[in-house]
């Protein structure tokens, strides 16, 4: 089955798999992406049940599991973050209980060990299979987010309509069968990955006490409740990446601002760099590796405007303008990892040339190729 999904980010980053809820397109954590670019590569797939199923045929939240694993054997991901919403909640849990070496951490939201019941799930295949998406779509809509939001937000809400209006009426109805027929209220001790369970306090469909239960019955798990309904990444973006950051990268008797920095430093410099700067962390140069980690790499690395493609450039034209020799060969591996190009790093000291003057750019192409003949040798 052919999957259609999206990746974005640095190449050195480790990647966060978002799991769509029914009735969503991968447009439902557009901006979320923005706040998370800095520590991962985020990949979105469109979930869906195979297109050779007939009428007969039921999905199962088995096969929509498998489909995540297939994506992720297809692009070479290893172990992964993973984050599902509603269906995308069903689907992690049968993720972080069947193959729980490829996940590090893994977030239910809005979801449930068992949501809704057969005589809801058949009456909602019978509605749209006889009067379309549109018999549905206003009290969805009501379901997902609060009054206020939809009062304040109405261009983010009629995009939101727009696209369940979208959805197959074949496809939404294999994925209703598929949490119809999901019961993993037996099955949560075996969730061995650590677990972040959120949802909204006003979610009307996978509520507070349905979170609780999923938090009492997974044995490394806790909850985390937003003001929201039912697509509270939708509704609360910041408050919800935030969340994620915190939870993806937090580190046992670790400050939150200096777990972000070691994080984004790791997939900007590499883990062999880090781990000899931290090897030789003393008392006497102790704060000053502290403020690096939390100021330069949790606080200014990690800003959304400025990707890490062109905080690299940036630093490297600065480098070169300051002739910081050691500094610049060290920014010249992380551009690497953030995906810059030979090409792009010759275009910076080509332009430096002009600003910052020849001996600096001469210097500069010398220490890149030194870079680009070490690396050469590991290959």
């Amino acid at each position: 089955m052919k999957t259609n999904y999206q990746l974005e980010g640095t190449p050195n980053s480790p990647v966060l798999i978002f799991s769509n809820s029914l009735g969503s397109e991968m447009m439902m954590w557009d901006e979320l992406v923005p706040y998370l670019l800095p520590y991962f590569r985020v990949l979105r797939y469109h979930t869906s049940p195979p297109d050779t199923y007939d009428e007969a045929t039921s999905c199962t939240i088995d096969e929509l599991g498998e489909q995540v694993i297939q994506l992720m054997d297809e692009l070479g991901i290893e172990t992964a973050y993973y984050c599902g919403l509603s269906m995308g909640g069903l689907i992690g849990q049968w993720l972080g209980i069947h193959h729980p070496q490829r996940f590090k951490k893994i977030v239910l939201s809005n979801t449930g060990a068992k949501i809704g019941n057969d005589e809801r799930w058949n009456g909602r295949i019978e509605t749209i299979t006889q009067q379309g998406m549109g018999a549905i779509v206003e009290d969805t809509m009501e379901r997902w987010f609060t009054e206020s939001f939809r009062q304040t937000n109405p261009t983010r809400v009629a995009e939101t309509k727009a696209m369940f209006l979208r959805s197959n009426i074949k496809s939404y109805s294999k994925c209703c069968e598929a949490i119809r027929d999901a019961d993993f209220r037996e099955k949560l001790h075996q969730l061995s990955v650590e677990t972040l369970v959120i949802t909204g306090d006003e979610d009307p469909v996978t509520n507070v006490e349905q979170a609780h239960f999923l938090v009492n019955h997974i044995p490394n798990a806790t909850l985390h409740i937003l003001h929201a309904r039912h697509l509270a990444s939708t509704e609360l973006p910041k408050e919800y990446a935030e969340t994620l950051i915190s939870f993806f990268t937090s580190k046992t008797n670790f400050p939150p601002l200096g777990a972000r920095g070691l994080h984004v430093r790791r997939t900007v410099l590499g883990d062999e760099h880090v781990d000899r700067a931290t090897a030789k962390i003393n008392e006497f140069n102790g704060d000053f590796q502290d403020f690096i980690t939390r100021y330069a790499w949790g606080e200014i690395w990690t800003r959304p405007d400025l990707s890490k493609h062109n905080r690299s450039l940036i630093t490297m034209a600065m480098l070169i303008a300051l002739n910081r020799k050691a500094e610049f060969k060290m920014h010249v591996k992380a551009a690497l990892n953030n995906g810059v190009s030979v090409a792009e790093i010759k275009e910076v000291i080509m332009h430096s040339a002009l600003y910052c003057g020849l001996p600096a750019a001469n210097e500069a192409f010398h220490t890149a190729e030194e870079v680009f003949k070490e690396i050469n040798s590991r290959l």
